[in-house]
């Protein structure tokens, strides 16, 4: 996966909620949907005004972009994920940011670690 595309439309959010299994932690919910058209894996990023105020929502968006653009190679293609953040994540560093997606990535089985040894 070259990289990954941006969920943009109310229906392909409404479409992941509705289909997709969905598996959280204390920072956010993780819904994961197949797609069966397309081998390009699609990510949305939902963060709620009671988060914070508009710095502290976009500094979260872009973290979570960063972690997804980083471990490009260990997500699985193929796939849609909407990740919904929780309001204890405005008090988070990145690397506690990427620990809990990773978390959510390995219990969906749609993140495994390669060219790293365990």
């Amino acid at each position: 996966m070259e990289k990954f595309e941006s969920l943009k439309k109310n229906r392909d959010f409404g479409e992941v909620y509705r289909r997709g299994r969905s598996y959280g932690n204390r920072l956010f919910v993780l819904y994961v949907l197949q797609r069966e058209a397309d081998d390009r894996s699609r990510v949305g990023i939902s963060v709620s005004r009671k988060v914070g105020n508009s710095v502290v929502r976009h500094r979260i968006k872009r973290q979570i972009k960063e972690c997804f653009r980083r471990d490009l190679i260990s997500w699985k293609d193929g796939f849609d994920y909407v990740v919904v953040v929780k309001k204890e994540a405005k008090e988070k560093d990145y690397r506690q940011i990427e620990s809990a997606l990773r978390h959510l990535g390995k219990h969906h089985r749609v993140y495994e670690v390669k060219g790293e040894e365990t």
